[in-house]
């Protein structure tokens, strides 16, 4: 340990000065570490991450330095083959040097010109990176080949870095955009034109839907991450034919995967899962999604795992967010498909908006009774999804229409009831105006949804019935006042009047609407 703190300083002054000053002893550093490292292996794992953490900087820091007319600093990776060929032990060391070296090749030093990094980052990328994730699969390959034995920690130790490994040079920042992990729906992998053999070839992805199937959860979930990744490689990377068939094999896997849904019992799985079928959508449009052999078994596949999920409303907020996100926009693809293969939405997303709907109203006697936290208080989350859900929802809209009228007389009518003075039972009002305030969300949902090209006059027919029950829910509440006051509801409520606002009230309406006609 003292060593290590000793080298970081002498480090973070050949840092300061520039490698110039001092080429040679950092380079006598990294190959002393290096070797004992070799050397003890058996190490505590904090002190081996220290070490190749020293290792990585310095290799950065001297990655242009020539002596003898060689880059001696990137003879790192041919060194690093070598621990491969060793123990177990000794092969974990190697993949998480190669792991820390990409982590660190990628990282941002803000203290030193921009324009450096991006010339020792592109330098990497364009002479070790594609060899490094090559190594990474190949040794992902040989576990496969041979019987997994999930009870010896140390090879789980070895698929967790390898995995590890792979995920970091697929994350790698390639054409230095910087780009935010946050922005996850946004997140294209600008995979290098040089890469397009790895990606072409079927057992790549056959090797991670493989791996995911055999590996226990915590290591299934990075080969989850991996694929996450390699769906959302850039589209320009492949020709057409190329691109479909790439697509394709992505979309057997996603149907093997729900086929066998065991490992998605596991919240870790579950969200990469998730997220990996909203990058499907996010890099491929929904007419190439139909030309896919497959596309009518997964597609239904999928949407019974979209209503289960809506189901079990109390888990996995964070997850739904991707899911609904799918199904928006592959709403609102339909319009622009030219493709004559039905793309079946027509059939699934009622279902789902249902779903979403009658789950919403079902939770809230459970939240109530059971003191639970109530959805309805993360207002973030509840406009988020509803946000989603709004285009999902104008799909097939005299299903969702039909739907909400009953729920919502049924609903009143029980409430009214319960206002009278000789009936009301607490909780029972508690559970009726909880489910209201979702109705009256729901509503300003669907009627925000509106589009101006695609709606009719019997769409706006259907808002009109839609916003004439929420309208008379205020006058209902406001004769009731004080005793049927309810933040809840006078939330959704201002939700509803803003939407419907948006939607037709002002300036800027395109043509006189028939949803007057019910309001008046």
């Amino acid at each position: 340990i003292n060593m290590t703190l000793y080298l970081g300083k002498d480090l973070k002054f050949v840092h300061r000065s520039g490698p110039q000053k001092g080429c040679s002893f950092v380079f006598f550093v990294g190959n002393y570490i290096l070797n004992y490292v070799a050397s003890q292996p058996k190490l505590a794992p904090f002190v081996i991450q220290a070490l190749i953490q020293v290792i990585a900087k310095i290799t950065k820091l001297g990655w242009f330095e020539v002596q003898k007319e060689q880059f001696v600093f990137r003879e790192i990776i041919a060194d690093v083959k070598k621990f491969l060929q060793g123990t177990v032990e000794h092969c974990v060391i190697g993949v998480i040097i190669l792991s820390e070296l990409t982590q660190e090749m990628n990282l941002v030093d803000y203290s030193r010109p921009s324009a450096k990094h991006r010339k020792i980052a592109t330098s990497f990328r364009d002479t070790s990176l594609k060899d490094i994730l090559v190594l990474a699969c190949s040794l992902l390959k040989e576990v496969l080949a041979k019987p997994l034995n999930l009870q010896d920690q140390c090879q789980q130790n070895l698929v967790m870095q390898v995995l590890k490994l792979v995920l970091n040079c697929l994350n790698f920042d390639f054409i230095g955009s910087s780009a935010d992990e946050s922005a996850d729906d946004l997140c294209t992998v600008q995979i290098p034109t040089t890469w397009r053999t790895i990606f072409l070839e079927p057992e790549t992805l056959d090797l991670f839907f493989n791996l995911y199937h055999s590996l226990p959860p915590l290591l299934s979930q990075l080969a989850l991450s991996c694929l996450v990744q390699f769906a959302s490689t850039r589209r320009s990377l492949f020709n057409s034919p190329e691109r479909a068939k790439y697509l394709g094999n992505l979309i057997k896997g996603v149907k093997r995967i729900l086929e066998n849904p065991q490992g998605l019992s596991d919240p870790g799985n579950y969200h990469e899962f998730c997220r990996f079928l909203a990058r499907l959508k996010t890099n491929y449009q929904l007419g190439e999604l139909v030309m896919v052999k497959e596309y009518p078994e997964v597609i239904r596949l999928i949407a019974n795992f979209t209503i289960t999920s809506l189901q079990h409303w109390e888990f996995a907020p964070n997850s739904v967010h991707y899911l609904l996100t799918l199904w928006q926009r592959m709403v609102a693809s339909v319009p622009f498909v030219k493709s004559t293969e039905p793309h079946l939405l027509d059939t699934y997303a009622p279902e789902i908006t249902k779903a979403f709907i009658t789950s919403r109203l079902e939770s809230v006697a459970i939240v109530v009774r059971d003191h639970l936290d109530d959805p309805l208080d993360d207002t973030a989350t509840v406009f988020q999804q509803l946000e989603q859900l709004c285009t999902v929802s104008r799909c097939e809209y005299e299903k969702t229409c039909a739907l909400l009228v009953q729920l919502f007389d049924q609903n009143a009518q029980n409430y009214q009831k319960l206002l009278h003075p000789s009936s009301g039972v607490t909780v029972d009002i508690t559970i009726q105006e909880g489910r209201l305030a979702w109705l009256v969300y729901l509503v300003g949902t669907v009627v925000g949804g509106r589009l101006t090209y695609t709606s009719t006059d019997e769409h706006d027919a259907m808002d009109g019935e839609l916003s004439c029950r929420v309208f008379q829910l205020i006058s209902l509440m406001d004769t009731g006042l004080p005793r049927c006051s309810n933040e809840k509801i006078e939330l959704a409520i201002l939700w509803f009047l803003d939407q419907f606002r948006k939607t037709y009230v002002g300036d800027q309406l395109q043509r006189t609407s028939k949803v007057g006609i019910f309001i008046v």
